[in-house]
């Protein structure tokens, strides 16, 4: 089945994307100094001459940097902490792993080692899972150990055979992937969980035309083991490749990703193909539940949301970007004062995008080595509002993204906004506000689900489905404070303005009831005002006759105000408050503005506590009438209530009723 997709083209002042405002800097690569990166801790890390005069240690999560220094026992291949600092493995050669424990950031001086198992082994590289665990991918295998600092040694826990050719790791789900087989598109997924490292099912990655002869064309880069939308998935960045690598005919195609998604009691299926639009040295970013695809020829970035509609034909949905030929704004490092005197240069250096000198480790991270600087990738949601082509499929997007509520605010207020929202059909408003609300009922469910204690997965949403907390919640409460309420104080005095009012928040009553939300009183106000503005009064009249509208106060209270434009509106009103279980209050006190005393009177009898009645509002709106006649029978009332409920007509003290028993004599 194939489905409608847009691609939005962003602009040259439109950033999509930017390098995080604050850089960390780090000493550069130069021949006695090597940089080292672990994804797992997020630290970069500069050695100086094997470590021996000096490692400085960085990262975006740390406040203040570590620095210390270790034996010159040869160059340095791998540096890499435990997760809690406390454990230092350096790899110099392809046989062994070297520790050091260290207390407050200081290394204790003494050095215990764990080899690889085998006289042929050869070490590929090492993760630290947890705080303990560690495993070393050798080419003959897995090996997990746990390390016991305190005694100096590590304890095997458990082996893994495989003939692997290199390994990737996602610290977010503990996933574990090793290439195998002369092409390398044997993948073998391991999954760490409670302190064990647990085989999955292997699956191949489809190569139409393999090379001949054989050779690896699946290479670790090329593959991105993440996390999208809580799910556990794989990226494989698929390239044109030539079938003859001799031959002089330049690569035809465009490179596409394939995602595999890993299910709990099944082995891993493909699920999803993203089509780039260029080939060449790529480069792939996580950010909020988005894949970042960056093409180092063009300088630009292109975003997908596996989440939004694509072609499918029933097992595999093909996705083009959401964004295209996005770019990351400009970026300017700050030279230190007396360098830029010295030089004769501006304070501020413009930096290279999409440098060829540029790593990009997961999510979000980009080095620049020879520059020395780290950055973390941000996205900028901004710009959206003015790439609102299609804004069913924008909403589907921003619906997704965390703190996107002030830019889908925006959004919306452009599209309820009279009189630039007149090019935006209302059934495309309406399904808008069908997808805001849908995330709206969904946070209600959810709410009901804590307040009743419900354990997690036994509740179901009014639309069916198990409750997921929604990333953004627009309510009615912000629709009418940020966009409503606005509108209506600077909108123009004109006929088609009230109509266009009358039309959207029509509109929008309509998706609430569909998604069994309860219409708050101020959304029908604004309804109702504007039916009152354009003289639609047999509308307004249907409304509450037809029971449309919800019950409340405050509505009544609003149909009173109405009576002097449309007189039946008093008795829509009282009608309303007779159905609401407790304003019965409220309605006597509108008898009795009325000057209808004994009709109030009749009223409060019946419906309210008898001792609960007050006499002496009932004398005062009597005396007030200056009909001696209803003043008479309003106190006679009361005299006989008193005999009834205390033996004596007189009132109590309490009561202030004396000016009135001396008039009546």
């Amino acid at each position: 089945m194939e489905m409608s997709h847009t691609t939005i083209e962003a602009t040259e002042t439109n950033f999509l994307l930017q390098l995080s405002q604050t850089a960390i800097h780090f000493e550069p690569v130069t021949k006695i100094t090597n940089v080292f990166y672990d994804e797992v801790t997020r630290q970069v890390f500069t050695v100086r001459s094997g470590g021996a005069t000096g490692v400085n240690v960085k990262g975006p999560k740390m406040k203040n940097p570590i620095n210390f220094c270790v034996e010159d026992k040869g160059a340095v291949q791998s540096i890499k902490f435990s997760p809690d600092q406390q454990i230092l493995a350096i790899q110099r050669t392809s046989k062994s792993v070297e520790f050091q424990n260290f207390s407050n950031q200081v290394p204790d001086g003494v050095e215990y080692s764990q080899p690889c198992r085998g006289s042929s082994t050869i070490i590929i590289g090492f993760v630290w899972v947890s705080n303990t665990d560690f495993i070393l991918v050798t080419n003959q295998g897995i090996e997990h150990y746990q390390v016991i600092s305190d005694k100096r040694y590590l304890r095997a826990v458990k082996n893994h055979s495989i003939q692997g050719n290199w390994f990737v790791y996602c610290p977010l789900s503990g996933l574990l992937l090793v290439s195998s087989g002369p092409l390398g598109t044997s993948l073998q997924p391991y999954l760490f969980k409670n302190h064990q490292l647990l085989r999955l099912t292997k699956f191949e990655v489809d190569f139409p035309n393999p090379p001949q002869p054989a050779r690896l064309c699946l290479v670790e880069r090329d593959v991105t083991p993440t996390v999208l939308y809580n799910q556990m998935m794989v990226l494989v960045l698929k390239h044109p490749i030539k079938p003859n690598p001799t031959s002089s005919r330049e690569v035809t195609g465009k490179s596409e990703i394939v995602v595999y998604t890993l299910c709990k009691d099944s082995p891993p299926r493909k699920t999803h193909i993203l089509q780039l639009e260029t080939s060449g040295k790529l480069a792939v970013s996580i950010l909020d539940n988005l894949i970042v695809v960056h093409h180092q020829a063009s300088k630009t970035s292109s975003v997908f949301d596996i989440n939004l509609t694509g072609e499918s034909d029933g097992r595999v949905v093909t996705l083009h970007p959401f964004l295209a030929s996005v770019t990351i704004r400009p970026y300017f490092l700050n030279i230190p004062a007396s360098a830029a005197m010295l030089n004769h240069e501006p304070s501020k250096m413009s930096c290279e995008l999409y440098s060829p000198n540029w790593v990009f480790f997961q999510p979000n991270i980009i080095i620049d080595a020879l520059l020395g600087c780290l950055w973390s990738l941000e996205l900028v949601l901004t710009p959206l509002i003015d790439m609102a082509e299609n804004p069913c499929e924008l909403f589907d997007f921003l619906l997704q993204r965390t703190d996107a509520k002030p830019t889908a605010m925006a959004v919306l207020s452009r599209l309820m906004c009279f009189p630039h929202s007149l090019s935006v059909d209302l059934p495309v408003l309406g399904r808008v506000f069908d997808k805001l609300n849908e995330a709206y009922r969904n946070q209600l469910d959810i709410e009901i689900q804590s307040q009743i204690a419900m354990p997690a997965g036994a509740f179901q949403l009014a639309t069916g489905s198990t409750s997921r907390r929604p990333n953004m919640v627009i309510d009615q409460t912000n629709i009418y404070s940020r966009i409503l309420s606005p509108m209506i104080e600077n909108k123009p005095a004109s006929e088609a303005c009230d109509r266009f009012i009358v039309a959207i928040v029509s509109e929008y009553i309509r998706s609430l009831v569909q998604y069994h939300i309860p219409v708050q009183h101020f959304i029908y106000e604004v309804l109702i005002e504007a039916f009152a503005r354009l003289g639609q009064f047999y509308q307004l009249h249907q409304l509450f006759q037809y029971h449309a509208v919800a019950d409340s106060k405050p509505l009544a209270c609003l149909l009173l105000s109405l009576e002097s434009v449309y007189p039946a509106a008093y008795q829509l009103a009282i009608d309303m408050l007779k159905r609401i279980s407790n304003a019965n209050e409220e309605i006597v006190e509108i008898l009795l503005s009325k000057n209808k005393v004994l009709s109030a009177l009749r009223f409060a009898r019946d419906m309210i506590p008898i001792e609960s009645i007050s006499a002496r509002k009932f004398l005062e709106a009597a005396q007030n009438s200056q009909d001696p006649s209803v003043f008479y029978g309003v106190y006679q009332y009361f005299q006989q209530r008193n005999q009834r409920a205390r033996g004596s007509p007189a009132f109590l003290k309490g009561e202030h009723c004396e000016v009135y028993s001396r008039k009546s004599q």
